[in-house]
């Protein structure tokens, strides 16, 4: 029971592309992505539905959504945020998908 319960957490924390779109918000604001992609935003940074906006283009460009989260990571999208450099590939990869389907 224990590891039953330990297994569910770990998806709920890290996120599956068949989870409901909550458990992407959770883990952003597990992230503290909304201290700067919230409402408002810190300084110029998007908020979650602009970026969402502009992520939409990429729905069912697999090779496109692969590249973005080695690249949110990489910092190569905007350069430097220590947010998105400590991101693993998992959590990178499903927030790119989460908000490629509307970040909602």
């Amino acid at each position: 029971m224990k590891h039953a319960l330990a297994a569910l957490c770990s998806v709920l924390l890290i996120g599956s592309p068949s989870l409901p779109a909550h458990a992407s918000m959770n883990l952003a604001l597990d992230k503290g992505c909304l201290s700067c992609h919230g409402n408002p935003p810190r300084g110029r940074a998007p908020t979650i539905p602009e970026l969402a906006r502009e992520y939409a283009s990429f729905r069912g460009r697999e090779a496109d959504i692969q590249r973005l989260s080695a690249h949110l990571r990489e910092h190569h999208l905007i350069g430097g945020v220590p947010a998105h450099e400590r991101l693993s590939a998992e959590e990178a990869e499903h927030f790119v998908r989460w908000l490629v389907d509307g970040g909602r």
